[in-house]
């Protein structure tokens, strides 16, 4: 992997005019968002290739850069939930807010937000013209490509906060080319291990290259890996921990939070359900603390924004008959946590998995929490190169009942054909696999023999 100084903020320099022009191949000046991304897939000949020194040219060319706050989010698990919290915070503060997420459940543009809504496919339209033009012979992967293209429409929008999502990693990530003012590290586990280490150690490494010295670095982890310590000290990051630099606790009805010199008392559970959404509310809250100078948060800004905060496809219940769960949870740390909300949501006769897959995770640890509550499993293939087959995920669940099926859908319609009204379905392990179930819209169910 070729490595890259991340600690320089980009400004612009002799940054060239930039326009539809492209280089030979380029979709025409009339080209749609799909017809774009079918292009950038063609750019470069692998999927990762991670090395910050192309991207950080073709933003130099475009002299890409921020005039307001960001916060950069990384880690395992409890990114989105945390980018979510930001920024539902700061609408209810009336500050304007531009967010970058992934992936994406459906629609690319879910991926990119402003003001709290998904943007107009056409909006993001010059700014991948822009990064076409921009890069010359430069070849990019599809996150690179579109990384920049979001964080270009992002930079030039009447913004007061923007939130950057890491996608993986984060000393190689695309995003690392942008200078944070507070960086938050989320829960740290196994994943991706292949390229970013075999244990929580050499993970926390590299998401905690995205702290910068004299900046905040939140850690929304209770118990961190020893090398994001490290590093924050090494770079002399200014490093909130949980625990030290910032506490919650609660009971049943309510919670209260505590930081260097703020407090929230009596505040309300977060919208978001499940059993670590405190550990990053607490988190952005911290972030805010951080911001105050610059952007001053009320309380009552806190309890709105936890209050109205939304996060499709993470531990989302859809009420009906049965009741329906959807989780993108994708590793053995994110299913764990997803087993505890689903014995804790009450009794069910019943619960039927609809189940895909990316093949590179440790699948056998992914499904051993959820064992013990799933009676019965329907497992389908994804369309794309890197999920498991029906065949394969059957073979990782050797004793449990299991049904094959091509895709999401037809493993949804299987499972509801089978459920009876008081029974639950969940469908998880990837985003995938739950956009594959929401693509026409969130079911509602009603079982066959309800009907």
């Amino acid at each position: 992997m070729t490595t890259a100084d991340p600690n320089s903020r980009l400004h612009p320099a002799a940054a060239p005019e930039v326009g539809a022009a492209g280089v030979l191949g380029s979709p025409g000046p009339n080209a749609s968002l799909a017809e774009w991304l079918a292009h950038v897939e063609r750019l470069h000949p692998v999927g990762i290739d991670m090395t910050l020194s192309r991207t950080r040219e073709v933003a130099q060319r475009l002299g890409l850069r921020f005039e307001v706050p960001v916060v950069m989010v990384a880690g395992t698990n409890g990114k989105g939930s945390t980018c979510a919290m930001l920024e539902a915070i700061a609408l209810r503060a009336g500050y304007r807010v531009g967010l970058y997420s992934k992936p994406h459940l459906v629609h690319f543009e879910e991926r990119c937000r402003l003001q709290g809504q998904m943007v107009d496919p056409g909006a993001l339209l010059p700014h991948f013209q822009a990064v076409e033009a921009a890069r010359g012979k430069t070849t990019l992967t599809y996150f690179e490509f579109t990384t920049l293209a979001i964080m270009r429409l992002l930079s030039q929008a009447p913004l007061d906060l923007v939130i950057l999502e890491v996608g993986l990693g984060g000393r190689l990530d695309a995003v690392n080319i942008i200078d944070a003012d507070v960086s938050i590290i989320t829960s740290i586990d196994l994943d991706h291990t292949e390229y970013l280490g075999p244990d929580r150690d050499s993970i926390g490494r590299e998401k905690a290259h995205i702290m910068r010295p004299g900046h905040a670095a939140v850690v929304s982890d209770p118990v961190p890996p020893a090398s994001v310590v490290d590093h924050a000290q090494a770079v002399g990051a200014d490093l909130w921990l949980a625990g030290r630099d910032f506490a919650h606790a609660g009971d049943r009805q309510q919670w209260q939070w505590k930081g260097r010199s703020r407090r929230y008392h009596a505040l309300s559970y977060p919208a978001l359900r499940g059993a670590n959404q405190l550990i990053n509310a607490a988190g952005v809250l911290a972030a805010f603390e951080a911001l105050s100078d610059r952007l001053p948060i009320s309380a009552q800004a806190v309890r709105e924004g936890l209050a109205l905060v939304e996060l499709p496809g993470r531990f989302q219940i859809v009420p009906g008959q049965p009741v329906l769960v959807l989780d993108v949870a994708h590793n053995p740390h994110a299913v764990a946590t997803l087993a505890v909300n689903l014995d804790q949501m009450g009794f069910y006769p019943r619960t039927f998995a609809v189940f895909g897959a990316m093949r590179d995770k440790d699948l056998a640890q992914v499904v051993r929490p959820l064992l013990p509550l799933v009676t019965q499993w329907h497992v389908c293939g994804l369309p794309t190169p890197r999920a498991a087959t029906a065949e394969e995920l059957q073979q990782v669940l050797q004793g449990a009942v299991v049904m094959r099926h091509d895709n999401p859908q037809q493993a949804l319609q299987a499972a509801l054909a089978a459920a009876d009204p008081a029974d639950r379905i969940l469908v998880f392990g990837s985003f995938w696999t739950v956009g594959g179930v929401t693509a026409q819209g969130l079911p509602r169910l009603g079982s066959a023999h309800g009907r």
